[in-house]
């Protein structure tokens, strides 16, 4: 099954939504760049939630074959990235999502959808 780029970040916030991550955000970031269409961005309060996040997201992509082109940073940097390409996931530590402020840099991407 293939999914489509705003489909597949919207599986990406559910997925987080479900382990409970909080105040998640898709831009919509095809709209001012080429780096990619959408960036899913997400908070995660402690180190295993993070773990939990991304192993979950990991395993519910791969039953539509996608894998990350790139995964960057470790559960405990207090970042990680996952690049699916066309989606670019962000999860981050309260502190270090206050200090990279991603909305704030990409503040001209469209919110498509905003989950507390």
């Amino acid at each position: 099954m293939l999914l489509e780029p705003i489909e597949l970040a919207r599986q990406i916030a559910d997925v987080i939504s479900d382990k409970k991550g909080s105040d998640i955000v898709i831009l919509d970031t095809g709209k001012v760049s080429s780096l990619a269409d959408y960036f899913v961005i997400a908070t995660v309060d402690s180190e295993r939630q993070a773990k939990a996040v991304v192993d979950d997201i990991e395993i519910k992509l791969k039953k539509y074959r996608k894998m990350p082109m790139t995964a960057d940073g470790q559960v405990g940097t207090g970042w990680v990235l996952l690049d699916y390409g066309d989606v670019i996931v962000h999860i981050f530590d309260p502190g270090t999502r206050d200090f990279y402020d991603l909305e704030e840099l990409w503040t001209n991407a469209p919110v498509v959808m905003r989950m507390l």
